[in-house]
């Protein structure tokens, strides 16, 4: 199981990338195996205490019976704290953002993938997605030249 956040690579340029794990309760984790996480509009931050992902949209289960459940709270990652200082640093001199990437499981323990990333501006947008176009025809025209 892996889950993607489809916009990162549209919408950010990466630098460096890191494994985090993710304080979850039960019901969430049956959830996020069932395929309910949403990592489209979220962000990580640092805050004083560690490391939080916002944001990130994991609908209720569905045989979870709380009634006050939040499913864009703050979840904390766990990083080590090597880690989080050099994020700190590099956050700080080069007007760098961190990211959630992915979301996937190994053996039994949900990852998260964060990485540390330049936002991309329209214009890189535009011409991001004209390369992909372009790449796309060129593909297509060789098959149909292969296929005669």
């Amino acid at each position: 199981m892996k889950i993607i956040n489809k916009k990162f690579y549209r919408d950010y340029e990466e630098i460096e990338s890191f494994e985090a794990g993710i304080v979850l309760t039960g019901s969430e984790v049956k959830s996020i195996k069932n395929g309910g996480l949403k990592l489209e509009d979220s962000y990580v931050k640092l805050l004083d205490d560690g490391v939080y992902l916002i944001n990130a949209n994991i609908p209720k289960y569905k045989f979870d019976n709380d009634k006050n459940y939040n499913p864009t709270r703050s979840r904390k990652l766990l990083l080590k704290k090597k880690e989080i200082l050099k994020l700190a640093t590099k956050m700080k001199v080069g007007g760098l953002t961190i990211a959630p990437k992915s979301c996937y499981n190994k053996g039994s323990i949900l990852k998260l993938e964060i990485a540390l990333v330049r936002g991309r501006k329209d214009i890189e947008k535009r011409k991001l997605e004209k390369e992909k176009d372009i790449k796309r025809e060129e593909n297509k025209e060789i098959k149909e030249y292969l296929k005669r």
